[in-house]
Parts: C-alpha cells; structure tokens; sequence
C-alpha cells in the first residue's frame, strides 16, 4: 500500500528524534576486550530500548547478560506471512571518539562546505562528497566536530524504531511477525558472539549500510594476519654483522607488499592488504594486518606472497625468525544469498515503492549479518542513510533517516503476503 503524507511525516519525525537521543549515549565498543559486550557502557542504550519497545507493545522484550536486546512485534490484524528479523548495533567504532556527541542540524542545506563549532578548520565540501548535492535543501546532522556522530549505526536502530512506532499507531498498516534483535560489538567483529539464533526467522536484515538505495547481499572474504619478527638484540656498538633488527626487518617486509593493493588505492571490488598495527624493539615486531578480497583464490594469492616474503627474509637474514598466524575472519556471505533471491527481491520492491533508485552493491567489509547469512539466516544489508562513517565528518540527512523507516514498512508488507 501506499503510504500517506501523514505517515511519511510521522516517520521522520519519530526517526530524527530518536536518532538525535540516541547518538547522545556512549556506547563505543573496546577492541582490547574479550568479554562479550566489550564495553558495559553498551547498556545503556540497550536499557533505554528496552523500556521503549515496551513502550511500544511488542512482547518477549529481553535485554540478556551479554548486552543482545531481543522483542518481538506480533502480527497485524489478520496478516501472516513469513516473519522477519530487523537487526541493527548498539556499539560504535573506536576510531574517534564517541563520548559526549553533540549532534548539530544544519537546516536546509545550501551546498557550501559543512562547518563544525566545535572545531572550526574542519569541513566536508561537496569536492570531498559529491553525495551531498542529492541533499541540497535537506537537513543535514553532523556531531560538532570533536567526535564521530554514531549514524553507523544509531541511524539504523532509530529507523527501525520508528517503523515500530508507525505500526503502533496505524494499524492499518500491514505486517507479519517481526522480530528485533540490536547487537552490541559489532564494530569489533563480536556482533554474533554471543547470539540466539533461536530467537532469530530464518530470514533476516541489517540496517547498516550507507546512502539511500544501497541494498547489499555479498561482502568480502576476509582474513586477519599477525606475522611476528624475532631477531637479535646486539649493543649498537658492536653490532656489526650480529644484530638482527626486528624492528626494521619488519618494515623492510612491508615494502614487500604491492602498494596498489591497498585501501588507499582500491575500490568496488578491488582487494587489498591493509596494516592495522606496527610495534616492535630490536628483538622481537608485530604487524597486525587484515586481508580482503570478494575472491577466495585472491587471498589466497596474497597470503601466498606473505609466505613468500617470509621465506625470502629469514634466508636473507640468518638467525632471523618469522612467525605467520593467518585467520579466517568471515566469508563471502553471497554463497548463501544466491540460493535465497526472494530475500533481496523483497528489499529491492520495497525501495522501490518509496520512490528510491535501488543501488546493488557489494559490501567493503562486513556486517552482522554476513556471519548471521552464513549461520543459516540469510540477511541482506540495508542503507540506514549515514555517510563518511567512523570520522568527524560522518553526516546523515533527515530524509535519509524517513526513507529507511519507509523501507522497513514496505518490506513488512511484502513478507506479509509470503506464506
């Protein structure tokens, strides 16, 4: 069905409020943590959920010890269908600070560069974004320029409430079964750590990705490398043809990786090596770096050079020892999706009917829900409207916010017709 300009109203307005509130509590995750959530302070938003989809009627509201909120919204009147599961994190990055975000609306936006009180020589100009010029007349959301905003993803747990919030006050307005379910440490990798699948659909979705449109089902394969250099500490004194230094071996092994094959030179579906850490003394370095390709056999080949490398080092440098730990981090969840294509043609007629231009993509990373497809709960992502995440930068228009929480109630509808 078509949604009137009443409801449309109803759904901006209850998305940018709360996205506004929630962005206002710290949840940033902590990556040196492996207790599941990884910060405490993620409870405080799930707190805050919690008593408000209460609020809202949904049933079997449990916030569990490990910071996973679960509720389930019944049926409307007369609707079956197939359930659903709406997913989104509670957690933000890392990468910038989260605390004391001050979220600024900058009203009806006339395309020069955005500006932010809080640090003056900041600005994100439409030569850095092209995509603001979609938003000229908008209103555009930044924080004040000390910390990341947390539209990544606050944007997508305020859109999915304020899809609940419709429901509840217009009833007229179709749906099957659907289930929530807002995850802490996504950012970390952790986001499926400690989930019950048993309160899950089969079929679920993230709202987790960027602009308007953008309706994911494939996302890289992904791998995590720690290659640990051991040498020889020797006085610099007399260290003539004794020392081994791991410290510097370490980088010279890095300029063995193709500078092409980097984030700062990739796109689309490009892979890269990319280094996440460097530490290290004389006698024993660290690197830390992360893999990813959409192309199994491409990591490979890279992790082949890795051992390449590692060869060629220690018969350079005799007494030299190199230790490589590869992990598999994630797979490419589209093996599952190409078997479930009514899960992605749902989403995609849902965009459609509000009046969005579909854009598929493959995802640069990864979400809960590449884990959650390959679980056995296939879970396309959906946009949630942010942009330049994990930065002072990061932005998100209010209509972005109205087109997401549209998305959802054209997705209920459509699963509501499957039986």
């Amino acid at each position: 069905m078509g949604l009137t300009n009443e409801i449309k109203s109803f759904l901006e307005a209850e998305a940018l409020n709360r996205f506004l509130r929630y962005v206002k509590v710290y949840t940033t995750s902590d990556e040196t943590i492996t207790t599941t959530p990884t910060s405490q302070r993620q409870f405080d938003l799930g707190r805050i959920l919690e008593g408000e989809l209460k609020d809202l009627g949904l049933k079997d509201v449990i916030l569990d010890e490990f910071c996973y909120l679960y509720a389930t919204l019944p049926p409307s009147p007369g609707a079956k269908g197939t359930p659903i599961g709406l997913l989104a994190h509670l957690d933000t990055s890392g990468a910038v600070s989260g605390e004391n975000v001050k979220p600024i609306t900058h009203a009806k936006y006339d395309g020069s560069s955005l500006r932010f009180p809080d640090d003056p020589k900041l600005e994100v100009s439409v030569a850095e974004c092209p995509e603001l010029k979609q938003f000229i007349g908008d209103d555009i959301i930044t924080a004040s320029g000390t910390t990341l905003l947390g539209a990544d993803d606050k944007a997508g747990i305020a859109e999915i409430m304020a899809a609940l919030a419709a429901f509840k006050k217009f009833p007229q307005l179709p749906h099957g079964e659907i289930r929530v379910c807002f995850t802490p440490d996504e950012e970390v990798g952790m986001g499926t750590a400690k989930i019950n699948l048993e309160k899950l659909p089969k079929y679920c979705y993230t709202l987790d990705g960027g602009e308007p449109g953008e309706l994911e089902a494939e996302c890289f394969d992904a791998w995590g490398a720690t290659i640990t250099f051991k040498g020889i500490s020797v006085h610099p004194g007399f260290a003539k043809n004794k020392m081994i230094n791991a410290a510097t071996v370490a980088a010279r092994f890095l300029a063995f990786l193709p500078e092409y094959e980097t984030p700062e030179h990739t796109e689309l579906r490009e892979g890269f090596f990319h280094i996440t850490g460097l530490s290290g003394t004389e006698e024993e370095a660290q690197v830390k770096m992360i893999i990813r390709d959409f192309v199994t056999p491409n990591n490979e080949r890279r992790m082949d050079h890795l051992r390449k490398i590692k060869d060629i080092f220690e018969f350079r440098y005799p007494g030299l020892k190199i230790d490589l730990d590869l992990k598999h981090q994630y797979q490419n969840m589209w093996q599952v999706m190409k078997e479930h294509p009514q899960s992605v043609e749902i989403a995609r007629k849902a965009m459609i009917a509000a009046g969005i231009q579909v854009q598929m993509k493959a995802i640069r990373g990864g979400t809960d829900g590449s884990k959650l497809s390959l679980m056995g709960h296939p879970t396309p992502n959906l946009f949630a409207g942010g942009m330049l995440f994990h930065s002072r930068k990061e932005w998100i228009a209010k209509s972005s916010l109205r087109l997401a929480a549209e998305t959802i109630v054209h997705l209920a509808e459509g699963w509501s017709k499957v039986g």
